[in-house]
């Protein structure tokens, strides 16, 4: 037996500091768990405010281009059907269509692209009537590209937001953990282009 046993002053700061640790731990955890939807969050709102410094936290613009020139490109090798790609010629004409197509995903996957896409917006939203109340010198109503959408984990560390359109195809906006940060890595594109000219 201890001559001498710990006084139950003396603990008590230990157990301040261990509830403490993992209070904070919990903390940081419910802050991870939650980033997703603060991403999404912090998309439509830098997306609302057409402020494209803030979009640029949110959003790795150098892997989105790849990805949106990748699944491009593979659509067009898909439509244009094996004799096309199998032919010199062909194949000479896809390439010039990939370049244009990645030239046109390099241009608009920007924070300058897109801040250009948001004022195109704001202009066509006007023409059309499209404004905050309906009041003709009120502010354009903002554009929503995850208005709606269905937001689901995958894994631990991608994280999806489905938007479903009105024809019936849809929009996948995906979200991968960077370290502590969630940011828009790619967006699945519906088969369909024509939804984004309705």
């Amino acid at each position: 037996m201890d001559p001498h046993p710990a006084a139950p002053d003396a603990r008590r700061p230990l157990r301040w500091i261990a509830g403490a640790l993992v209070l904070a731990l919990l903390a940081l955890a419910a802050w991870v768990a939650a980033g997703p939807w603060l991403a999404v969050r912090g998309i439509e709102r830098a997306i609302e405010q057409r402020d494209t410094s803030a979009l640029e936290r949110h959003v790795d613009f150098p892997r989105l281009r790849a990805n949106l020139k990748a699944q491009l490109d593979d659509r067009m090798v898909r439509a244009a059907g094996e004799d096309v790609a199998g032919n010199l010629l062909g194949a000479m004409a896809l390439a010039v269509a990939g370049s244009a197509t990645g030239m046109a995903v390099d241009t608009l996957a920007t924070p300058l692209g897109i801040a250009a896409l948001l004022q195109g917006h704001v202009l066509w939203q006007r023409a059309g009537g499209r404004t905050v109340g309906g009041d003709a010198w009120a502010p354009a109503e903002p554009a929503r590209p995850l208005a709606g959408a269905r937001l689901r984990y995958e894994s631990l560390s991608r994280f999806t937001g489905t938007v479903e359109h009105a024809d019936g195809t849809r929009t996948v906006f995906v979200l991968q953990r960077q370290g502590l940060r969630w940011r828009l890595v790619d967006i699945r594109l519906p088969e369909d282009l024509s939804t984004y000219l309705r």
